[in-house]
């Protein structure tokens, strides 16, 4: 089973449920998706093993062979590509390699070269399987990096992805092909206000979703009241705890010295494996 643990804003607590759940459960494997600024590994303790860069293709213009003729800014959706009076430019950034221009060039004066976005780091903690993408320092675009690492899944494992915050490419990148996703939020006006965003993004990605609440305390009532009105089920309430925040600060998960906290997450997959057969049905 493929989980994501996304939510509409940071800070919310993903990589916390995250990690704890990874430790709390039987041959796991934590796929850190937030790749812009991943940290699954802080409080896993990881051992990498290996590492490997990241490539995305762009196109390369040969200006000897180029007419100026501007078909290939002309089909490419995404403004990658300028015709000067002398020159065409390519604005690597915003390539989404897509191969247009190479394709319909009429005169054969574009090829295929890689460009490196960032790198892809595994190894393993307390007997999880981890792997993790760090895109590279100033590069805007976070999905082609997310789908490579997304392609080191174990299929045999029960599979945990820490999505990237929001609702943007990146985060519907990471949780499209998941069977479950799991939306953490905090009772909040401004966790509300994301939470709605992010619920309605994955109604339309058509999957089954609960949420937890962190930090929870008397004002869950707003969460509670538009969860309950939504048909959302809460799977879970992280109370706002001192304990819980100081051993966060000192990077070290909550269920490594709580073994009741680690029951409930393993009654937490119970909860989703239940309202997945009942989604399904």
């Amino acid at each position: 089973m493929r989980i994501s643990i996304a939510s509409g804003k940071g800070g919310t607590g993903k990589t916390t449920v995250a990690v704890n759940m990874a430790l709390s459960l039987d041959n796991t494997q934590y796929i850190d998706c937030d790749v812009e600024e991943p940290n699954g590994h802080l409080f896993l303790k990881t051992d990498f093993s290996d590492s490997n860069p990241v490539n995305v293709i762009i196109p390369k213009i040969d200006q000897n062979l180029c007419s100026l003729c501007g078909k290939c800014a002309e089909v490419c959706e995404y403004n990658a590509i300028a015709r000067l009076p002398s020159t065409v430019l390519l604005y690597k950034e915003l390539c989404h390699a897509c191969g247009a221009c190479i394709y319909f060039c009429p005169q054969k004066a574009m090829s295929e070269t890689e460009r490196p976005i960032g790198v892809i780091e595994k190894g393993s903690a307390n007997g999880i399987n981890f792997v993790y993408g760090k895109l590279n320092i100033a590069e805007p675009m976070a999905p082609p990096l997310i789908e490579k690492v997304l392609k080191n899944i174990d299929k045999n494992s029960l599979v945990i992805i820490d999505s990237p915050p929001g609702t943007s490419c990146p985060m519907v990148q990471s949780v499209k092909d998941s069977d479950y996703i799991v939306l953490v939020t905090e009772p909040t006006l401004f966790g509300l206000n994301d939470l709605k965003l992010a619920a309605d993004v994955v109604r339309k990605l058509n999957k089954p979703f609960c949420v937890i609440i962190n930090k929870s305390s008397e004002d869950d009532i707003i969460v509670d009241k538009f969860c309950k009105d939504s048909n959302i089920p809460i799977f879970m309430k992280i109370p706002f705890d001192r304990k819980i925040a100081n051993l966060y600060s000192m990077g070290i998960p909550i269920v490594t010295k709580d073994e009741s906290v680690k029951n409930n997450y393993k009654n937490l997959l119970k909860n989703i494996k239940q309202h997945f057969l009942e989604f399904k049905s």
